[in-house]
């Protein structure tokens, strides 16, 4: 069994500062205004240009622009992840990967619990002892699981039979596709302090890393 943190990765190239990308949308918005011959080639104008929009919650034209992003997550988090309807998902099969294979390691993988733990408010108060009992039977969980997965491969089941016994933990990758007015309304959802602490794990980092290449489509939205 091995056993992983949660990560990203954004599969989308940006600009510097994601000044190509709004040239686009400044580009497509302007249409509406018939405001083109306000475009500047340095690239200010759409900085302005899309911060109106946003600022005005006229979203849709930033809805012309997309983002790809791979999460590595546990099956848990990516049942909540797959919620968000107005986008596009690639997902990692338990049904055709066969984890007994030497091509997939001999073994499961697991996503850790341990960052879930510190952000879970509920779980703020217990002693360090009493966490890493939890996460030693969650351990021995995870060890069961696999060995009844393995054991169930070998007298013949098939990865889709043999799934039924994999923990929520078990790691999982997926790629979601969504346009920049869904990334922003999927943010406020998911960093919240309400949302699934693991989920938080994932989605508060992703955030910032936004914050830092696309700062004029994400700035405003705070955890």
């Amino acid at each position: 069994m091995n056993i992983m943190r949660a990560g990203f990765e954004i599969l989308t190239p940006i600009s510097h500062d994601g000044i190509d990308e709004l040239k686009h949308i400044e580009r497509i918005g302007r249409v509406c205004y018939k405001s083109e011959d306000r475009i500047t080639e340095d690239g200010e104008s759409a900085k302005k240009f899309v911060k109106m929009l946003i600022d005005r919650g006229h979203e849709a034209m930033i809805e012309h622009s997309s983002l790809s992003v791979r999460f590595t997550v546990d099956r848990g988090v990516s049942h909540e992840l797959v919620r968000h309807r107005i986008a596009s998902f690639a997902q990692e099969s338990t049904r055709y990967v066969n984890y007994s294979l030497d091509r997939y390691g001999n073994e499961i993988n697991v996503i850790h619990i341990e960052k879930g733990i510190t952000l879970d408010k509920k779980m703020n108060n217990m002693d360090a002892n009493t966490i890493a009992a939890v996460i030693e039977e969650w351990e021995r969980a995870m060890e069961d699981a696999e060995k009844h997965y393995m054991k169930m491969i070998e007298l013949g089941a098939t990865p889709q039979i043999a799934r039924s016994v994999l923990p929520s933990s078990t790691k999982t990758e997926l790629v979601i596709t969504a346009n920049y007015r869904e990334w922003r309304a999927f943010f406020k959802l998911r960093i919240s302090a309400t949302a699934h602490p693991q989920m938080r794990e994932i989605t508060i980092p992703l955030l910032e890393e936004l914050k830092k290449r696309l700062p004029v489509i994400f700035d405003g939205i705070e955890a």
